[in-house]
């Protein structure tokens, strides 16, 4: 099984806002990929925006869209700077589901159609879960901010060429 090491970020300008999410995809490790000089065919860049969206949706959108690019079944370690994300995954999404995509109120979950299609997304996948400081200078995590905000460019520019 392939190892891939993936960054993913969700920014929001305005929370409903124009969004973007980004995430950096490393076949191999990071620590790898430094040793080998950053060859530029083993690192790949995703990122996409909406125009009314929020945070939360584009820190899921960042997961699901990296991980629905992996061709193959892959040993992956993610890291995001979500807690929402990480709980969700980690702590929350078993329950939810348990109780008919309920929350411990009884209330319907937020972002369900995310979270389902997170969960379809991850099943083929041995997922470590990492959350990571954000903004907080590590390169993974700076590089997924980056692509993210790319994203809300990208949504912004698609508006007006709209």
């Amino acid at each position: 099984m392939d190892q891939v090491e993936i960054f993913t970020d969700g920014a929001c300008k305005g929370n409903p806002g124009p969004g973007g999410w980004g995430a950096w995809i490393i076949h191999g490790t990071l620590a790898a990929w430094h040793a080998a000089g950053r060859p530029s065919t083993k690192a790949k860049s995703l990122f996409g925006g909406e125009m009314e969206t929020t945070n939360n949706r584009m820190e899921l959108r960042a997961v699901i869209e990296a991980l629905n690019a992996l061709k193959r079944p892959c040993a992956v370690v993610l890291h995001t700077d979500s807690q929402y994300v990480h709980k969700g995954i980690s702590e929350w999404l078993a329950g939810w589901k348990a109780k008919g995509w309920k929350t411990a109120n009884k209330t319907p979950v937020k972002n369900v159609d995310l979270w389902q299609a997170l969960d379809q997304a991850s099943a083929r996948h041995q997922i470590e879960w990492r959350w990571v400081k954000g903004h907080a200078g590590h390169e993974g995590n700076e590089m997924a901010d980056q692509l993210a905000n790319q994203g809300v460019e990208h949504a912004r520019a698609n508006a007006r060429a709209a």
